[in-house]
Formats: C-alpha cells, sequence, structure tokens
C-alpha cells in the first residue's frame, strides 16, 4: 500500500515537473518574441499639425514587438504625402488615426464654408488650394485686428471668375506640394490661370458664426491674407 501510494506520488509529482518546465519554456518563448522588433514609420524630428508630410521628414525606426499595434503605420509610402492632424512627436511611431491623405476636406469639427463675397475686402492672390491663411477683420471705423487668436485656417479651394480652380494646369501646386518642390510651389503661383473671384475655407461653426456676426452688419470685412507656412515648413 506504501509502495503504491508512493509510485502515485511520485508520477504526481513528474507531471507537475513536468507542466513547470513547459510553462518556462512557453514563458521563454513569449519573452523571446516580445524582444523581436519590427520597423515602423517615425518622424526624424518634431512635426506640427496640418504639415503635408514629406520623405526627408519621416524614417523607419526598429521597435520591440510587443509594442507594436495594427494602427502603426510601417511603410514610408503609407506616410509620404498625408497630412498630419495633430502634432508628431519626434522618434514616436505614426499612428494612422493621426494623418489624413484626403486634406483638403474639413475634419469632424469643421464645414466647408464659401465667403460671401460683399465680407471679403481683400485676398491674397497667392492663395491656392491647401493652403493655410491668416484673416483679417477690418472695421469702417478703422480698427483691425487677427481673428481666432492666431489660428491659420486651412483653404478648401480658390475659384476664378469664370468657375475654374486657380493654379497652373502645367504645374499644378497640389501636386508640387506633395512631391515637397518648394520651388516649384512658388513658380506655379506666379503663372496662375486667373485671379481669385470664390474663396472656401474649411471652418468649424463658431468660426464662420464668428465671421457673419462681424461682417453681415457691413460694418466690417475680411482681409484673407497667404501664410508661408503653406510652403516653407518649420524647421
Amino acid at each position: 500500500m506504501n509502495r503504491r501510494r508512493s509510485l502515485l506520488i511520485a508520477l504526481v509529482s513528474a507531471v507537475l515537473a513536468a507542466l513547470l518546465v513547459y510553462g518556462l519554456y512557453l514563458l521563454q518563448v513569449h519573452q523571446v518574441e516580445m524582444q523581436q522588433t519590427v520597423q515602423v514609420a517615425v518622424p526624424r524630428d518634431f512635426i506640427r499639425a496640418g504639415v503635408l508630410i514629406q520623405e526627408d521628414m519621416v524614417e523607419l525606426r526598429s521597435i520591440q514587438k510587443g509594442s507594436y499595434t495594427s494602427s502603426m503605420l510601417s511603410r514610408l509610402e503609407e506616410i509620404v504625402g498625408q497630412e498630419t492632424l495633430i502634432p508628431l512627436g519626434k522618434e514616436e511611431p505614426i499612428l494612422k488615426w493621426k494623418v489624413n491623405r484626403y486634406h483638403l476636406l474639413p475634419n469632424e469639427l469643421q464645414a466647408t464654408f464659401q465667403i460671401p463675397k460683399e465680407y471679403v475686402l481683400s485676398v491674397s492672390n497667392g492663395i491656392r488650394a491647401g493652403d493655410r491663411v491668416r484673416l483679417y477683420v477690418s472695421g469702417t471705423d478703422g480698427s483691425s485686428r487677427r481673428l481666432f487668436d492666431e489660428k491659420e485656417i486651412k483653404v478648401a479651394s480658390v475659384k476664378s471668375s469664370s468657375n475654374v480652380e486657380v493654379d497652373n494646369p502645367k504645374n499644378p501646386n497640389l501636386l508640387s506640394k506633395v512631391e515637397g518642390d518648394q520651388e516649384k510651389m512658388y513658380a506655379s503661383r506666379l503663372e496662375a490661370n486667373g485671379a481669385i473671384d470664390q474663396i472656401n475655407l474649411n471652418l468649424t461653426e463658431n468660426e464662420w458664426l464668428e465671421i457673419d456676426r462681424l461682417c453681415s452688419p457691413k460694418k466690417a470685412k475680411l482681409v484673407i491674407a497667404f501664410s508661408s507656412s503653406s510652403i516653407l515648413r518649420e524647421e
């Protein structure tokens, strides 16, 4: 009886030892897998919101496989030409939801508003679709100020009097922007196909209501100024 009990205890101990060894093996395998690395796209330096990403602004960097998620971009082709919706930190893995390729469309908090001609005092002729502009309000009493706490506004489109998008057909501004060619972008503005007659801006509801409140009584008008940040990337 005692011998049978001893055999049973020995058998149970052997099974438990085998399970323990197998558990340790699985743990080690998991740790090895966690230590393996994958490459993801990261910014070479800080990138502010609203910037069209160029090839020299991003690179691939290795991270531990255990830190990787499916929302991370792992190929440079996926990120170049997209626009940042929020600032991207230096060497921070780029997540899909932080960028958008359709940068002329308003975001979830915005809508595209055509600014009535009677609201506009002047529009810079250098403005093109995809640019960022600064809005100023000029009052009939001589007062003037910048709107929206120095925020720059995205231009959805600019049209000539013939309802044609103002651009250089032989050297489209947006194509040059995606390619990151600042010289072509500048040249396209010197050889545009018409003067600006209509301008559409991506605004939040509150921003549009503020413009309408200021301009509808005809006591103030907008000055829409081109911002060089549309071409020149901040270093």
